[in-house]
């Protein structure tokens, strides 16, 4: 199950959006911001397919 998050992104401030895997409990991993392209580490926390934990930071180049 895919679940559409919305956030800002804590580089450019832009809001965007990522889709997150629901069927994993937790994961981090990195994803490049869709406007401004800089790397941003995203940590998700999902029970029983509900999310419950996302924390988004940058990552410096």
């Amino acid at each position: 199950m895919e679940l559409e998050h919305f956030f800002q992104c804590p580089h450019c401030w832009s809001a965007i959006s990522m889709i997150l895997d629901a069927s994993v409990s937790q994961q981090t991993y990195i994803e490049d911001c869709e406007i401004c392209c800089n790397p941003i580490e995203i940590t998700s926390n999902f029970e029983e397919g509900e999310l419950v934990g996302f924390f988004s930071q940058s990552i410096e180049q």
